[in-house]
Parts: C-alpha cells; sequence; structure tokens
C-alpha cells in the first residue's frame, strides 16, 4: 500500500475489558481494574485512553460490565483527555455480565452487544487494547506499520525474562521467525523468556465484525483470542514487538509491583516522557503540606495531603493524611485515607476513605503485601 494510503486510512479505539479472566483481590469488589488508582493520581485506563489521544485517534470505545460507576465519574466527557469533541468522541458501553456462568462473560459477548455500533463506525480500522495494561504506545505508527506489512491482523506483544515468576494469567505469542503467529497459548510458567501477547490487535473494522460474529456462532465461550487462533489457518496475522516500560494488571501482587517499581526514577522515565502526556482527571486541591520534622523518601506524594509522619518508599494518592508519629514504608496509600497518630504500616495496599485509627501495627512483607478494604476503620 502506498504513503498516500497510509496517510488516508483512520482508525477508532477500544479500550477493552478483562472480563472475567482476571481478579484482583479487594481492588476488584469496588471497580473495574481500569479505575484502580496508580502513582497515586492516575488510573489504569488513562494510560490506554491517553495513547489513543496522542495518536490522533479520537473516536475511542471503552467497554465496562462490574462496578463501572467509578470509571463512568473518572471518564467524564473525556475533556481531560484532549480528545476534539467536535470530530471525536470518548464512549463508555456497557455489557450485562451473565450471572449464571462467567465462561459467558467473554470480550466477544461484549462486542456483540455493541456490534451495530462497531459496524456504523465510519473509520476503516479498529485498534484494540487493554485495560488492564499500563504501556505507551504510538497507536498511528502500529496502524501504518500494519498496512504497509499487508497482513490481515496485527499483534502487539512485549518480550520478557521472567514469565515463570510474573505474567502467570497472561497469553504469549508463539511466532515463527518471519513474525508471523503460530498460536496464542496460555503463560504456563514453563520458560523465562517469552512474548507476552499485549491484547493489542490492529484490523480491519469489517474483519473484526466477522470474527466477532462468527466466534460466538461457534461457541457463546469463545473470546477473541480463541477466533483468532482458530482463523490463523486462512488469515495473514503478525506480531510487532513493543519497547519500553510495561506492566500487566492481573493480580493483587502485579498491581502492587508495578506501582512500587514505578519509583525508581529512571523506570518511570521509560513511561513519563516529555513527547507523549498521559492525561487524567485533576480536581482542584491545595498542594500537599508537609510540616516541620517530617521525613519524606523516594515516594509519590499526589495533591491535597497533609504528612506530619514519615513516608519511604510509598505511593499516596490525594488528600491523605498522615500524622505525627505515624510510619508508612513500602506502601500504597490511595486517596482521602486518614493515618492516625503512631501509627506503623509496612507493605500495605490500604483503599480509599479507609481509617487506621486503633490498631498501631500492621505490617506485612514484600512476598505478600496486605490489603485493608474501602471505607473500613482499623
Amino acid at each position: 500500500m502506498s504513503g498516500e494510503e497510509n496517510e488516508m486510512a483512520t482508525a477508532f479505539g477500544i479500550v477493552a475489558s478483562s472480563g472475567s479472566r482476571f481478579r484482583v483481590e479487594g481492588l476488584q469488589d469496588h471497580r473495574p481494574i481500569g479505575a484502580f488508582s496508580f502513582l497515586g493520581r492516575y488510573r489504569v485506563i488513562d494510560f490506554p485512553v491517553s495513547n489513543f489521544s496522542n495518536s490522533n485517534i479520537d473516536r475511542v470505545q471503552v467497554y465496562v460490565s462490574q462496578n463501572p460507576r467509578s470509571l463512568a465519574e473518572h471518564l467524564a466527557g473525556g475533556q481531560h483527555y484532549n480528545i476534539n469533541t467536535k470530530r471525536g468522541k470518548l464512549q463508555l458501553l456497557f455489557n450485562q455480565d451473565s450471572r449464571l456462568n462467567e465462561i459467558y462473560n467473554t470480550d466477544i459477548a461484549s462486542y456483540l452487544e455493541n456490534i451495530e455500533i462497531i459496524e456504523r463506525m465510519p473509520q476503516d480500522y479498529v485498534i484494540l487494547a487493554p485495560g488492564y495494561m499500563v504501556f505507551t504506545q504510538d497507536f498511528s505508527a502500529l496502524l501504518a506499520q500494519h498496512i504497509e506489512s499487508g497482513a490481515d491482523i496485527t499483534l502487539l506483544y512485549h518480550r520478557v525474562n521472567n514469565a515463570k515468576d510474573a505474567f502467570r494469567n497472561c497469553t504469549v505469542l508463539e511466532l515463527n521467525r518471519q513474525k508471523g503467529l503460530n498460536r496464542i497459548s496460555p503463560n504456563l510458567g514453563t520458560a523465562a523468556d517469552r512474548n507476552i501477547f499485549m491484547d493489542c490487535y490492529v484490523m480491519k473494522r469489517q474483519l473484526f465484525a466477522e470474527l466477532v460474529r462468527r466466534g460466538h456462532s461457534l461457541s457463546s465461550a469463545y473470546t477473541l483470542q480463541d477466533i483468532v487462533n482458530i482463523e490463523n489457518a486462512n488469515l495473514d496475522i503478525r506480531g510487532v514487538q513493543h519497547k519500553g516500560y510495561f506492566a500487566a494488571i492481573c493480580d493483587f501482587r502485579s498491581y502492587y509491583d508495578a506501582n512500587m517499581e514505578l519509583l525508581n526514577i529512571d523506570t518511570a522515565r521509560e513511561l513519563f516522557r516529555p513527547d507523549w502526556q498521559i492525561y487524567t482527571q485533576t480536581p482542584d486541591s491545595c498542594p500537599t503540606k508537609y510540616t516541620e520534622g517530617v521525613s519524606v523518601h523516594n515516594s509519590m506524594i499526589a495533591n491535597g495531603c497533609i504528612i506530619e509522619g514519615t513516608v519511604e518508599n510509598s505511593v499516596i494518592g490525594r488528600g491523605v493524611t498522615i500524622r505525627e508519629g505515624a510510619v508508612v514504608r513500602n506502601c500504597i496509600i490511595m486517596g482521602h485515607t486518614i493515618i492516625d497518630r503512631d501509627v506503623h504500616l509496612e507493605y500495605q495496599v490500604v483503599d480509599k476513605w479507609a481509617r487506621i485509627i486503633h490498631k498501631k501495627e500492621i505490617l506485612a512483607s514484600g512476598e505478600r503485601p496486605g490489603y485493608i478494604n474501602r471505607e473500613d476503620v482499623i
């Protein structure tokens, strides 16, 4: 395809729900993974939507099923993502999960419920990105590469060397030497070096709709990955390697680790670049207040906090109060939490609006961080 045809190509974006594939204990009881607080001031959904916005893709569909309120409030009309509202639109699409059996709660079921909207989209191509992964990617460049290759489907993957211990709930791409797809398979933890599939697809909108309908006709329990595997013999499907920071939020430990590793400034610079803004909804609030004698080291602290104690190697969300004599180490403290006087926390994830008042010492280990529930008084 010529360069002129590349320039004429248009795509809309889909941020896919993880459905019932993953379960993040505690946190997911209150919101979908996309609505999780990340690094104190972002939500996980900010990264895929910002990627689309920065790539000049301003028609974006976000799919959600369970506990949609917090995600809907955060996305609002999408203006804070720099999406041109005259020609673009950020659309939240709902699907009803089956209460009879989770095998029915697939991504294909979500797309089928909204297939008429998908088929009416004027763009020629669709780019699907996951709502549970944190990374940056120029999707316009990926679209151009896809068109230039002549492939039917392009899949994005990240090469890792720790797949024996991490990414155990993810899938991997088995590729031939020409980067063509052999199979998408579960990560069984049998090898360290793997191509972790980033649940990111590029294809023509018409082909996407056909795969959704065919997958559903073959089995009500099939996912998009399933039908792509089945159709692999009939389609030209290729993998493209992602470069840069990458995290998959697919269980409690991976959520904790992703926040903690970004406290390293060199790691954070791989994700946050001057030329690639990560947008989020930022409420008006005063700067964080640090009282005399506080001790803060290697931490990410959002605005609107009151810090009177000690904070080390921690992520502190908006509006958190840490009283005099309190010690917070290796923790993730979400918004509007109160850590009272002389409380000692280590390796804890404290959900929003919790108050740690009576229990003066709550300790865990880096191998198994603890969780304190939303709005609990401890």
